[in-house]
C-alpha cells in the first residue's frame, strides 16, 4: 500500500504535555493520499486539522505511528533530516504569505534553491520561470509591499513549486484576500493540479474545499469523513467572468 501512495500515515497520535494536563490533538489517524489528488482538510477549532498539517508537512513529529512520504520513512526522522525532506518534498503556501519583506520577488521564490545548492545563475533563472508561470513576470524585482494581496500570494505560489515538490501543501490560502483575488488564486491551484500536481489544501471555508476532489473533515482529533467530492466546484467560468469585466473596465476608462 505505501508503494502505491505518496502520503501514508498509519495510527497516528500526537499529544502535547501542559503543567499536568495531557492535550490529545490527534488520536488515531489513518490516511493515504495518492499522487495527483487534490485534497481538502477541514474541521472546526480544536478538531486536529492544524496538527495533522504540520506533521504532513514535516514542521512536527508525531508521539506514535508512522508517516511514509514518497515512500521516505518521515515519522522518526531528525530535525536536520525533515528539513532536507522539507525543502526537497513539500512546497508550502500560507495564509500570511511568509515572504522575506527586504527581498524581492525573484529573490523570494529562488530562496528554497539557496538551501539545495542551487547556483546563483541556475536558481534566478528558474526564480524569473516560476514568476512567469505565475504571472507575475513583470513583478520580479517588486518587494512585498510594492504588491498586493494576491500578488504576494503568486509569489509564494511560485517559491512553493520552484524545488518540484512531491506535494503543495496549502494552509487556508485564501484566508487574507478579498473574494476576487480568491477566484484568482483558487483557479492558479486548479491549473497547478490539472498539470498532475498533488495538493492538500487545508480550509475551514466550505466553499474553498468544494474546489477539491476528495474531501477529508477532522473532529476531536479523529477523521470524522473522507469522501470524494462528485460536485467539485470549478473556478475557471467564474475567472473568465471577472477578467472579461476587467477588459471591459478598462476599454471604457
Amino acid at each position: 500500500m505505501i508503494d502505491q501512495a505518496l502520503i501514508s500515515i498509519t495510527d497516528i497520535g500526537r499529544k502535547y504535555v501542559i503543567g499536568t494536563e495531557t492535550i490529545h490533538a490527534l488520536k488515531s489517524v489513518s490516511l493515504q493520499i495518492n499522487k495527483g489528488e487534490f485534497v481538502a482538510l477541514m474541521g472546526p477549532s480544536g478538531s486536529g486539522k492544524s496538527t495533522l498539517m504540520n506533521i504532513l508537512g514535516c514542521l512536527d513529529t508525531p508521539t506514535r505511528g508512522e508517516y511514509y512520504l514518497n515512500n521516505i520513512r518521515v515519522s522518526e526522522m531528525s530535525e536536520d533530516d525533515l528539513a532536507d525532506v522539507r525543502n526537497k518534498e513539500i512546497g508550502f503556501v500560507f495564509q500570511t504569505f511568509n515572504l522575506l519583506p527586504r527581498s524581492t520577488s525573484l529573490d523570494n521564490v529562488a530562496l528554497p534553491l539557496v538551501y539545495s545548492g542551487v547556483n546563483k545563475t541556475n536558481r534566478l533563472a528558474r526564480a524569473q520561470e516560476a514568476l512567469e508561470n505565475v504571472g507575475l513576470g513583470n513583478r520580479v524585482h517588486h518587494k512585498p509591499n510594492e504588491l498586493s494581496g494576491g500578488q504576494r500570494q503568486r509569489v509564494a505560489v511560485a517559491r512553493a513549486l520552484i524545488n518540484n515538490p512531491s506535494i503543495i501543501l496549502a494552509d487556508e490560502p485564501t484566508g487574507n484576500l478579498d473574494t476576487k483575488t480568491s477566484v484568482e488564486i483558487m483557479g492558479l491551484l486548479e491549473e497547478i493540479h490539472s498539470k498532475g500536481n498533488t495538493i492538500v489544501l487545508v480550509t475551514h471555508e466550505e466553499d474553498i474545499a468544494q474546489h477539491a476532489h476528495r474531501i477529508v473533515r477532522m473532529r476531536d482529533g479523529l477523521i470524522e469523513n473522507d469522501y470524494r467530492n462528485d460536485n467539485v466546484k470549478s473556478v475557471s467560468p467564474r475567472l473568465e467572468a471577472l477578467r472579461d469585466e476587467e477588459r471591459r473596465n478598462s476599454e471604457n476608462l
